[in-house]
């Protein structure tokens, strides 16, 4: 198997979610990201140091067996700005606010924040809308994940649970389109792809809780 599948495998056999998994260039260090569940998340868990340490050991046990090499390994939570890299992500956490940084600047600008939503009668799920304040009135911005290079929730410090209150216009669980208090300027968005950093190697790393 491939580190990837590797990786995945253990982590959701272990009952968590994999977030995010990244290799550094060098194939040194392997950083993982892990969550709880979308049920245990919205009851208030949060992944812990414990959390970390279990998924570390197996990892190590699970990698050394498949003979795939890294010289450090670093496993944590995804904070409270967890960072949003595929669709099911950005379904689970439509309605709520989030900040994106897009590939290629659009109109001289690449971070947008807002309240994130389905573009309406969007033909697939990789389409989607960020409703934002320009100071002057709500604008609505259309976008595709391939056009975004990095998404992340803004901290909304709830104690009922990391999702938060429900967005205004929206009942609990609901997904569709956010209804912006003025008409909104729907914008389409011809970006290119860009490139992700770089760290340097070091020894196995373990963080569990938030990152503030």
């Amino acid at each position: 198997m491939s580190w990837q599948t590797t990786v995945e495998t253990t982590v959701t056999g272990l009952g968590y979610e994999l977030v995010d998994c990244e290799r550094s260039a060098s194939g040194g260090t392997l950083r993982v990201t892990i969550d709880k569940l979308q049920a245990q998340a919205d009851a208030g868990e949060l992944i812990d140091v414990d959390d970390c340490e279990k998924v570390t050991r197996q990892l190590q046990y699970v990698l050394e067996v498949e003979g795939l090499e890294y010289s450090r390994l670093e496993v944590s939570s995804p904070g409270l700005d967890r960072p949003l890299k595929k669709a099911a992500h950005y379904a689970r956490f439509a309605g709520q606010e989030v900040e994106i940084t897009l590939k290629s600047p659009f109109q001289g600008r690449k971070k947008y924040r807002g309240v994130l939503s389905a573009q309406p009668d969007a033909a697939d799920d990789q389409a989607w809308r960020l409703v934002f304040d320009d100071g002057e009135a709500d604008q609505a911005l259309d976008f595709t994940l391939d056009e975004v290079r990095e998404a992340r929730l803004v901290p909304s410090f709830s104690f009922k649970g990391r999702g938060g209150e429900p967005a205004p216009d929206r009942k609990p669980g609901q997904r569709g389109v956010i209804k912006p208090k003025k008409q909104p300027k729907e914008a389409a968005l011809k970006k290119q792809a860009g490139a992700p950093s770089d760290a340097a190697p070091g020894q196995d790393k373990v963080d569990g809780g938030l990152k503030q």
